[in-house]
């Protein structure tokens, strides 16, 4: 994405000749009440722009066991949140200059993001189902080599392996974005019928049940959707909107990068991680923020995570766990030698660890997802009523 140059365009309005930022801004206007209210308005967007910034360096704190958790994704969707809820008060206080250009422009891209944003939270609510089905064959395999009742023998053995079949078959399936989310529609209240839910699902092998997203929806498209256009106002649009594009460019970046970690971290259908971020130096947030994705963007270069079908941690130690455990499996030979039943307790313990993890964040996880979707939507009708009532008035 090009880097944005702060100059401001040539002409000879006063305030085009502000300066090159907001924040630098300190002439003197004629009335006092004006004066007062521009410096309470400016002190709103500091503070904003302060906030974003304090979060995101509490985000970026954390070490590469954290990154990409459970966990530390509800951290993020708990930072995005907060961002979008204080950018809100922000546009509500300031509706009569949403719809006055240069302002109208910007308002306009973030509506537009905030509809395409949707469609990523659907996604990923589809990718934490397909987690839950591989959740399910793990549960599996560990209640068929429960050994507190019975000594292990081949049967227990050919039940697990049957269940880590089924669960290679599923997280292969997930790599496959030509078919891993085939014959669905848009989520906005619209269904398939009944019947054809069980036409696509009844045969081969099992699917998610999920029909949020559309055979030929690319994560990585919607993502660079997105991200087209973004870059920082220049000095005279700072300037002409008294630093009301520079919230707008905020949040819009903050939604970008929250949505691609999302992309990045849960199975999606087509993901792509090739998201840029051009970010100024004023917007002390974006240091943080850049630093995330960098180390985002080095953990998918990894070997062992190329294939993946996702870069949450869980799903790291679900892939090397129960490549382990097959590779026991299909080698053990009876009866198992105390060294054999060490091994495998380990890893037992392991997968057991693995699904108390799922067991207690999935269900929070999409919980979070589905209250970003219904905060966006809301944020964007309110934005559209905005506007819509603005252009009654001319």
């Amino acid at each position: 994405m090009p880097s944005t140059h702060n100059h401001a365009a040539g002409s000879s309005s006063p305030l085009t000749s502000l300066g090159r930022s907001i924040w630098t801004r300190r002439e003197q206007f004629p009335s006092v009440e004006a004066n007062h209210e521009s410096s309470a308005q400016e002190l709103e967007l500091q503070s904003f722009q302060k906030h974003v910034a304090d979060l995101f360096h509490d985000l970026s704190g954390v070490g590469a066991d954290e990154l990409l958790s459970i966990a530390w994704t509800q951290k993020l969707l708990d930072v995005f949140i907060s961002c979008l809820e204080e950018f809100r008060g922000i546009f509500l206080k300031n509706k009569e200059d949403i719809s006055k250009p240069p302002m109208d422009h910007w308002t306009d891209e973030y509506l537009d993001r905030s509809l395409k944003a949707l469609d990523i939270c659907n996604a990923a609510r589809d990718g934490i189902d397909k987690i839950r089905m591989w959740h399910k064959h793990l549960e599996i395999v560990l209640c068929a080599l429960d050994s507190r009742q019975r000594p292990y023998c081949e049967g227990q053995f050919r039940r697990a392996r049957k269940a880590l079949m089924d669960l290679a078959l599923e997280m292969l399936d997930g790599r496959d974005s030509g078919s891993a989310f085939s014959q669905r529609n848009w989520s906005f209240g619209r269904h398939n019928t009944r019947k054809d839910r069980h036409r696509h699902t009844s045969s081969g092998h099992s699917r998610s049940h999920s029909w949020s997203i559309s055979a030929s929806w690319s994560a990585a498209k919607q993502l660079q959707s997105i991200a087209n256009n973004l870059v920082a106002p220049r000095g005279n649009e700072n300037a002409a909107t008294n630093g009301l594009v520079g919230s707008v460019f905020t949040m819009s970046s903050v939604l970008m990068f929250v949505l691609s970690a999302l992309v990045a971290a849960i199975p999606c259908q087509d993901r792509g991680l090739n998201t840029h971020f051009s970010i100024p130096p004023q917007y002390s947030w974006g240091i943080p923020l850049i630093s995330l994705h960098e180390r985002i963007m080095e953990e998918s270069k990894k070997r062992e995570r190329q294939s993946s079908n996702g870069l949450l941690k869980e799903i790291y130690q679900v892939e090397k766990c129960t490549r382990h455990m097959t590779d026991f499996v299909d080698l053990v030979q009876f009866p198992l030698t105390e060294e054999q039943k060490m091994e495998l307790e380990q890893v037992l313990e392991e997968l057991a660890s693995i699904c108390e993890k799922f067991k207690n964040g999935l269900g929070p996880l999409e919980r979070q997802i589905r209250d970003v979707f219904r905060r966006i939507l809301n944020c964007r009708t309110e934005g559209l009523e905005l506007l819509s009532k603005a252009s009654n008035l001319e």
